[in-house]
């Protein structure tokens, strides 16, 4: 197939780009996607069987502070290419990158929040009605509600993956994973952490290129307006996450925590599973947790060890 890709340079695009020209023809998109000209000639100037839109700004916190921009780049990049792929003739599918932080506020969080607990596990769903709650998560909301609207009005086959807490870098540590992982392997005895309540579920890098795989070469079973969360169903708490990293990492340091402000709108449970995928494709996440630390444990140590011999 001929593929148009966005986002090559981040977490999954770099991953994903290798599966991809192995047995595809695969374009990335070099234009600025707030470009709405030059997005629409060098989208028709491909004329790609598959979308695969990545691009995104996706620093959840960071989009409390800089709204406008990643309304700009998030929402308005992507109509741009919906607008520009609208007319194209061979277009089998468009696969666009939403997340699960659309779920935002729900009635469980309220619950953590006010008595740090919960009473009943629960794992959101593609049934699970959005409340997106951070600049961020609207914006991914807008764009799958745009793709509706373009598939409903005009025909556009579109397949929305929203995805959770992905890990497994080996060149960026913002993210919590990785930033939790760096700072006890730089910090022997005391960390700050910002808070510790928020529960999450994490997706190591393997199984979500899988999954993405799986959607990109199987257009037809979900070209028609699906929209999928990909699980796993493994949520834990931000404090058990440290602790469990810590355990790994043999750090018998002490953590601080709530060393930062908590951010307006904090969203205390984000959780998902993976069965609607899993019956219409067969993919499931096949990773465990511990599996998937320890992997990237190992590529931090490494790289710790390279920084240290230069």
């Amino acid at each position: 197939m001929k593929i148009l890709l966005t986002g090559s340079s981040g977490f999954i695009g770099q991953a994903i780009t290798p599966r991809l020209e192995k047995d595809h023809e695969l374009f990335h998109l070099a234009s600025d996607l707030t470009d709405h000209a030059a997005v629409k000639a060098e989208v028709n100037s491909v004329d790609p069987d598959i979308i695969v839109h990545l691009a995104a700004r996706t620093e959840v916190e960071k989009s409390f502070y800089e709204q406008i921009s990643f309304s700009e780049v998030n929402y308005i990049g992507t109509v741009n290419l919906i607008e520009s792929a609208k007319t194209l003739k061979h277009l089998e599918n468009f696969v666009f990158a939403s997340t699960m932080e659309v779920y935002g506020w729900q009635p469980i969080s309220d619950e953590i929040e006010h008595k740090g607990m919960y009473t009943e596990r629960v794992a959101f769903n593609e049934n699970t009605i959005p409340n997106p709650n951070a600049p961020y998560a609207v914006a991914k909301y807008g764009c799958e509600k745009y793709l509706e609207y373009a598939h409903r009005c005009l025909g556009l086959p579109f397949t929305a993956i929203r995805q959770t807490n992905a890990y497994g870098r080996h060149d960026n540590d913002f993210f919590v994973t990785e930033a939790i992982i760096n700072r006890m392997l730089n910090n022997p005895h005391e960390i700050d952490m910002g808070y510790a309540e928020p529960w999450r579920n994490f997706i190591y890098v393997d199984d979500l290129i899988n999954a993405w795989m799986a959607v990109i070469t199987n257009p037809d079973k979900v070209n028609d307006g699906k929209i999928l969360t990909i699980g796993p169903d493994n949520a834990l708490s931000i404090k058990n996450y440290a602790e469990k990293i810590a355990s790994k990492l043999h750090w018998q340091g002490k953590i601080h925590w709530n060393k930062r402000p908590i951010r307006d709108g904090e969203i205390y449970w984000l959780n998902s599973d993976h069965n609607l995928i899993t019956k219409l494709l067969g993919w499931k996440p096949i990773v465990s947790l511990d599996e998937g630390l320890d992997k990237t444990i190992e590529v931090w140590k490494n790289k710790q060890k390279q920084e240290t011999k230069q």
